[in-house]
């Protein structure tokens, strides 16, 4: 068996919600470099232009706006992308916000944003692209991206911890759900990479109780999570896993006293 085209997505269309990310970014690469046509969505396609130059110079590459938390925006994204390169075979969810605001203080308002951003688009996506790989009966594979917050929770960011843990049940309950589309659903359960929206947080003895449970003793580099989602995106390479949670997290998860 030849094991390169295992990984081989030409002919594949690849939706990555939050691309603008730092970890969005990195797995996007991994996806284009597979072959497949990148779709990258983004709240604000300024701001991350600069980011995603390098596939942006591809013509397998395209900019969409769109905001992860509008059902509005992700159906006129979903039709942008079909008319550009053909109905999404594959759908990357990694929009995240974090907060590290003490339980006591957390407003209704703050909670609803990272409930929303990190739960309620997982869900909104999942119903637009999922639709339209269902109706098109090539099946696909949807992606979500958790965190080791999702269980056992972590301290100090509890909004986020909780809508991590909604995401799991999410992708879980989906993976039953599209089973019969030939729709696969599996999420990726990152450990702690110098991703933005974690860096508010990590203070040096936040740091230093986090390499403490961490076998590997280091922060993960966004390109350790490239060979994971192109696993899961290639039908050939894991057409029989779903409803998987995968954890790339040096460890962590695997660590108690």
């Amino acid at each position: 068996m030849d094991m390169s085209s295992m990984f081989d997505l030409t002919g594949r269309t690849a939706v990555i919600i939050g691309a603008g990310s730092t970890l969005g970014a990195a797995m996007a690469e991994a996806l284009h470099s597979q072959g497949a046509h990148t779709a990258l969505v983004v709240r604000n396609p300024e701001k991350a232009e600069g980011l995603l130059a390098p596939l942006l110079a591809s013509e397998k590459a395209r900019l969409f706006q769109g905001d992860a938390v509008s059902k509005d925006d992700l159906e006129r994204v979903c039709k942008e992308i079909t008319a550009w390169s053909g109905t999404p075979d594959i759908l990357l969810h990694t929009a995240g916000v974090n907060s590290a605001t003490p339980f006591f203080e957390i407003t209704e308002d703050e909670w609803d944003r990272i409930m929303d951003v990190n739960a309620k688009s997982v869900m909104l996506a999942c119903q637009t692209f999922g639709k339209a790989m269902s109706e098109n009966g090539r099946g696909g594979s949807i992606i979500t991206v958790s965190s080791v917050s999702s269980g056992p929770p972590l301290s100090r960011v509890f909004t986020y911890s909780a809508s991590k843990h909604a995401v799991n049940g999410i992708t879980q309950f989906l993976a039953r759900e599209f089973a019969p589309h030939g729709i696969r659903v599996n999420a990726i359960i990152p450990g702690f990479f110098p991703a933005e929206q974690n860096r508010a947080i990590l203070s040096p003895e936040r740091v230093a109780s986090i390499m403490a449970h961490t076998p590997m003793n280091r922060f993960g580099e966004p390109k350790e999570l490239q060979g994971t989602v192109v696993w899961l995106a290639s039908e050939r390479a894991s057409g029989f896993v779903t409803g998987s949670l995968i954890r790339v997290d040096g460890g962590f998860g695997a660590m108690t006293i």
